[in-house]
């Protein structure tokens, strides 16, 4: 019998090293907290020879070409409505863009085959010994496993228990950000992208949806020290929005309005974590959990990165975790600190002050200045990887997504 594996998350980072861990051997749990796949979200997108070689080996780069959404454009405005900054498709869009949910269900259907999905169900207990991890579930399910891995991002529930509080690892950058879905009212068209108010220190954008014409996605960010807010309140999250933004013209009265009938809201401050050590004795985090931002840090190709890697160490380790979990993060922590730090400025970019917003227009306005950013964005992701597919196990031990083993 292989190592045995839970992995707490669903997300990106946690599929995505289910897949690589399946194909190598291992038998492959997965957690997931919500009842099923979450789907919706905004676009995210791949940059660079890194991304696309680790989606390349794991054979999903074929489908993201395939439901790719060909990238969103960005039009910034001020409260009259006329435009003082366009951003290209290739600014935000990288070389492969994708809506979340999408990605996600690819990932989950490569991954399948060689792992046990339990939806609805995390983890409330964890106790490391020499025999394995002994975990407890929500649902009072008891069960022992070689490995836990934590994919479960920047509030990561492993983390708090295998580390300690959040409150230690996760650091609020000075803004909040919130999305949710609209009746396109606007009529943006298919390949339009966004458009968005700025006025210093708030973000008010309204975008078309990539799959409905008759459905829009608002994104807000506004500056803020830290609030303290029940994360599982959605009717306080609301009023602390429409509170932000209070005053504001343009078509934000609009965009409010249609935020009392959301159900769909997604809110939070823009944060990053760090945690010193990505490890501790037979538990491991990846992705946003060890080492990630809220938006704007790369973080959907860091975990992708970093799956590939650690699924990697861990084969070529021939089971000595220790050994492994020192030689993924040896790896990887300066790549994904890198990545990390476009998280740090994400807030300040999308809602800067008032002097920020007139130099961040003015400089982006220029050619020259545009395509420097859009190069360094790429060569950011950048690391030379290590080749792990000697570790792969026979081609019979891998099915096509939804078949089962042999």
């Amino acid at each position: 019998m292989g190592t045995k594996v839970l992995i707490s998350g669903a997300g990106i980072a946690g599929p995505a090293l289910a897949l690589w861990l399946g194909r190598y051997g291992f038998e492959v749990t997965v957690a997931e907290a919500a009842p099923r796949l979450r789907g919706g979200g905004q676009a995210v997108d791949f940059r660079g020879t890194t991304h696309l070689t680790v989606l390349e080996r794991m054979g999903v780069l074929d489908d993201l070409r395939r439901i790719r959404t060909g990238g969103s454009p960005m039009r910034f405005v001020d409260e009259s409505g006329r435009t003082r900054l366009h951003l290209p498709t290739e600014f935000a869009g990288g070389d492969i863009e994708v809506l979340r949910g999408d990605l996600v269900h690819v990932l989950y259907e490569h991954s399948r085959p060689f792992t046990d999905y339990r939806f609805g169900e995390s983890v409330t207990e964890l106790r490391q010994d020499a025999d394995g991890v002994h975990v407890r579930f929500r649902s009072g399910e008891a069960r022992t496993f070689d490995l836990v891995v934590g994919a479960d991002g920047l509030h990561s529930n492993v983390r708090r228990l295998a580390h300690g509080p959040e409150e230690r690892y996760v650091t609020h950058l000075g803004h909040y950000a919130a999305g949710w879905s609209l009746p396109n009212y606007l009529g943006i068209g298919p390949g339009e992208g966004s458009v968005g108010l700025n006025v210093p220190g708030r973000l008010a954008a309204v975008g078309t949806s990539h799959r409905d014409p008759e459905t829009a996605a608002a994104f807000f960010v506004f500056a803020s020290p830290a609030l303290t807010y029940d994360r599982h309140d959605q009717e306080q999250q609301k009023a602390i929005i429409a509170g932000a933004f209070a005053g504001t013209g343009w078509e934000v009265p609009r965009l409010l309005a249609s935020l009392a009938e959301a159900d769909d809201l997604y809110f939070d401050s823009i944060s990053r974590a760090d945690v010193p050590n990505w490890s501790t004795g037979r538990v491991a985090l990846v992705g946003d959990a060890a080492c990630g931002a809220t938006i704007g840090g790369m973080g959907t190709g860091t975990g992708i990165v970093a799956a590939y890697v650690l699924a990697g160490e861990l084969a070529a380790a021939a089971g000595d975790h220790t050994a492994a979990f020192a030689r993924y993060e040896g790896l990887l922590r300066g790549y994904a600190q890198g990545c990390q730090k476009g998280g740090d400025r994400a807030g300040k970019f999308l809602a800067p002050g008032a002097v920020g917003l007139r130099l961040r227009n003015w400089s982006l306005n220029r050619p020259r200045i545009l395509d420097w950013m859009i190069e360094e964005g790429r060569k950011a992701t950048h690391l030379d990887l290590p080749d792990y597919r000697r570790f792969e196990t026979a081609p019979d031990r891998i099915s096509t997504p939804g078949r089962p083993l042999r």
